[in-house]
C-alpha cells in the first residue's frame, strides 16, 4: 500500500481517479482507474481526442494530470520528471540521432547512467543481435530504411533493461506491409523479454493482432477493456462494437425480455431476437449489433436455417481475396454487409431480393447510438 492506495503484486502501473485539463473545462481524462499488469502488453485504441495519448504522456512525464494519482512499481510518479522514471519511449518519427551511428544511438541511454564501457558494449551487441542489425551498426540513421530505423529506436528503448516501454504511434509511418511485419517483431521482442508495453494506436488491426488487453477510449473514458476477442466478440456499447471491426446496426425497440434474450421491434419492420447486453427493458430503444461474418445469405427458395431472417436487396459486390462482401439494403440499413467466404460464387446482381438471416446468439442488443 502506497499513500492509501492499494495496488496488487501483479500490478506495476495503477492511475486512480486520474483527470486531465488544459484549459480548466473541458476534460481529456475523465476520471481515469486503469491497472497495468506486469509483463502485458496493454494497448490504448481510440479515435482522435480521446485521450489515450494525452494518458500516455502523463505516464511518461511529459504532461501532469489535473487530479488523481500515477503509481508506478508502487512510488507516486506524478512530480517525478521523465528522466528519473526509468520507462522507454518509442515514437512515430523515431527521434534518433542523427549525426550518431546505429551503436553510438544505441549507447547513449547506457552511457547516460554511466555503465561501465565493456556493459555497455556487451548490451548494444546484444541489442543489435535482437533487431538483426548487427552489419549496419556504423551507419547512421539517414542510410536507413524507415523499417531499420524504427527497429533501431524499438532498441534504443529496450538497452537499459527498463521496466516499461511506452509506444505512440510507432509504425504510423510505415507503410502496409512493413507495418505489419514490424506488429510481429515488436509481439515478438515482447515475448521473448516480458517487458510491460503500453502501446497507442488509433488502427484497430493493429491493436487486435498485438494486445493481450485492449483499453478502448472514447471522450476521455474508458468504454471497454479487455482481450482483444472478447472486445470483439462481446462488446459492451454501441461505441465499441463500431469501432473494432467492421459491424452491422440495426434500430429498434425493446418488445419483451426474459430467459437471456430479448425480441426487438425494428424500426423498418420485422422483429428479430438478440442477446440483451445493455437495454433498459420492454419499451427501451436499442442498436442491434451483428458482425458481417455472422450472419448467412440466402437466394429466393432458400429456406434459412437461423431463427433471425430478414428480406434484403443486393447492393453491390466486392472481392477482396480472402473473402468477398456483399452489400445490402436490409431492415431500413442501406449498407448491411454479408462477408462470403473463399470459394463462392459471386454470381449475385444488383437489385436482386434475397434472405439475410443470424442466430439470436450472434446479435446483441446494445445502447442507442447517439445521433451528433
Amino acid at each position: 500500500m502506497d499513500g492509501g492506495i492499494p495496488v496488487a503484486t501483479d500490478t506495476l502501473v495503477r492511475f486512480a481517479g486520474v483527470q486531465k485539463t488544459y484549459d480548466g473545462e473541458h476534460l481529456v481524462v475523465r476520471n481515469l482507474d486503469l491497472d497495468i499488469r506486469r509483463g502485458e502488453f496493454l494497448t490504448l485504441l481510440g479515435p482522435s481526442g480521446s485521450g489515450k495519448t494525452t494518458t500516455l504522456m502523463m505516464l511518461a512525464g511529459f504532461e501532469v494530470p489535473t487530479e488523481g494519482e500515477i503509481i508506478l512499481d508502487g512510488r507516486p510518479i506524478k512530480d517525478m520528471p521523465p528522466h528519473r522514471r526509468g520507462i522507454g519511449m518509442v515514437f512515430q518519427n523515431y527521434a534518433l540521432f542523427p549525426h550518431m551511428t546505429v551503436e553510438e544511438n544505441l549507447a547513449f541511454p547506457l552511457s547516460v547512467r554511466k555503465l561501465p564501457k565493456a556493459e555497455i558494449r556487451e548490451r548494444v551487441a546484444a541489442a543489435l543481435a535482437m533487431i538483426k542489425l548487427e552489419p549496419l551498426a556504423r551507419r547512421r540513421p539517414g542510410q536507413l530504411s524507415g523499417g531499420q530505423q524504427q527497429r533501431v529506436a524499438l532498441a534504443r528503448a529496450l538497452v537499459f533493461n527498463p521496466q516499461l516501454v511506452l509506444m505512440d504511434e510507432p509504425l504510423g509511418a510505415l507503410d502496409k506491409r512493413l507495418r505489419e511485419h514490424m506488429q510481429l517483431e515488436i509481439k515478438h521482442i515482447h515475448e521473448s523479454t516480458g517487458i510491460t508495453v503500453v502501446y497507442v494506436t488509433h488502427d484497430q488491426g493493429e491493436a487486435l493482432t498485438m494486445s493481450d488487453r485492449i483499453a478502448v477510449f472514447n471522450d476521455g473514458v474508458i468504454q471497454q477493456i479487455d482481450r482483444p476477442d472478447e472486445l470483439y466478440e462481446r462488446p459492451v456499447n454501441s461505441f465499441v462494437a463500431n469501432f473494432i471491426g467492421e459491424n452491422n446496426v440495426l434500430s429498434g425497440t425493446v418488445e419483451a425480455a426474459g430467459e437471456g434474450l430479448c425480441t426487438v421491434r425494428l424500426d423498418a419492420g420485422g422483429a428479430v431476437t438478440a442477446l440483451p447486453v445493455a437495454v433498459n427493458g420492454r419499451g427501451a430503444r436499442t442498436a442491434l449489433s451483428v458482425r458481417p461474418e455472422r450472419v448467412r445469405l440466402y437466394r429466393e427458395g432458400e429456406t434459412p436455417a437461423e431463427p433471425n431472417a430478414l428480406p434484403a436487396t443486393v447492393l453491390d459486390t466486392i472481392y477482396l481475396g480472402d473473402h468477398s462482401l456483399a452489400v445490402l439494403e436490409a431492415a431500413g440499413n442501406p449498407e448491411f454487409m454479408v462477408k462470403l467466404p473463399p470459394g463462392v460464387r459471386l454470381d449475385l446482381r444488383h437489385g436482386q431480393p434475397v434472405t439475410v438471416a443470424f442466430r439470436p446468439e450472434d446479435c446483441r442488443a446494445l445502447d442507442p447510438i447517439r445521433q451528433p
